[in-house]
């Protein structure tokens, strides 16, 4: 995230809570890190004309939820128009090379999944859904927050989780040993699907899985999501396969707090995020994003996926 304009003050210690509101409400790593910073400078413009602020963590969430809001009215028309399906900007924290303290600190509730289904919500009902659900504010603090009254956000939260349905429930935080167990059976995953053990892989994919990709029609991925555990173990392997013969590699990552990996090519370049949803003691989803525009954030983008222009949707 760029530098703070405000300085190293109380404020800085909102940045993880403030960065989590703004990826729940976008979906998107790079407009959540500006909401925030506008934030911050709204905050600084707000002291240097003297405005009192009696609460700083009440400013700085309304701020960030009513940007939250203006974006998502501005950034309709191009969601409409996306190529493909659509999957969040991954949050990647790494084992080895952990990232941003407020990329780290993500809730686990805001997995590939069920950003996802808030996309069916209007700006506001995805601001007083996340607020409430997410982050267990009450109805007072929403309808502050928001501008509604609290008769108003009892009513938009009904709306909304009727429209998200009994799927956007968040799962939240799996207990220690749980999560230990689920990183295992990733890293089993992922060892058989690059050996080409397709018992094994079989093995662990729940009967109704599902595999999405998200290519942005700027990367290869596939047209549409394929489901069944033969199918989807097949496009695993030969997928592997061919990245491997390029000399890319795979390594574990927690991906928006699930286990996932990430596969770099030959100059350590990012090509593609993985987000495993594991329940039971099986893999029931898969979610790859190759869209290079939401992998930027990551560092420098591989070139091994890239469909060439003439081949781009629109082009």
């Amino acid at each position: 995230m760029p530098g703070s304009v405000v300085g190293t003050t109380e404020a800085d210690g909102y940045r993880s809570l403030l960065f989590s509101i703004a990826y729940g409400m976008t979906g998107s790593v790079g407009d959540a890190e500006d909401i925030v910073q506008d934030a911050f400078l709204g905050l600084t413009r707000a002291r240097r004309a003297g405005t009192p602020v009696a609460n700083l963590k009440a400013y700085l969430t309304t701020a960030v939820t009513r940007l939250g809001i203006n974006h998502l009215s501005s950034a309709r028309v191009r969601r409409e128009t996306y190529v493909g399906d659509w999957l969040p900007e991954p949050v990647v924290v790494s084992a080895d090379r952990p990232g941003p303290a407020e990329h780290a600190e993500l809730s686990d509730s805001l997995s590939m999944a069920f950003l996802v289904l808030l996309e069916a919500l209007s700006p506001v009902e995805r601001a007083v859904f996340v607020l409430r659900e997410v982050f267990g504010y009450g109805y007072p603090e929403v309808a502050r927050i928001t501008g509604k009254t609290e008769a108003n956000c009892r009513q938009i939260f009904a709306r909304a989780r009727k429209r998200v349905g009994s799927g956007g429930q968040p799962a939240g935080s799996p207990p220690p040993a749980r999560r230990a167990e689920s990183e295992e059976l990733a890293r089993k995953f992922f060892a058989a699907a690059e050996g080409g053990d397709m018992a094994a892989l079989l093995d662990m994919l729940a009967p109704d899985v599902v595999f999405r990709g998200d290519g942005g029609g700027k990367a290869r991925a596939i047209a549409k999501s394929i489901s069944e555990p033969r199918p989807v173990a097949q496009l695993l392997v030969g997928g592997l396969r061919q990245v491997g013969r390029l000399g890319a590699l795979l390594t574990a990552a927690r991906v928006n707090g699930r286990p996932g990996g990430v596969i770099h090519d030959a100059d350590g370049r990012v090509a593609s995020v993985i987000e495993l949803d594991i329940a039971d003691g099986r893999v029931r989803a898969i979610r790859a994003v190759s869209n290079p525009d939401k992998l930027e954030h990551l560092g420098p983008v591989s070139d091994i996926g890239r469909l060439p222009e003439r081949h781009r949707a629109g082009s």
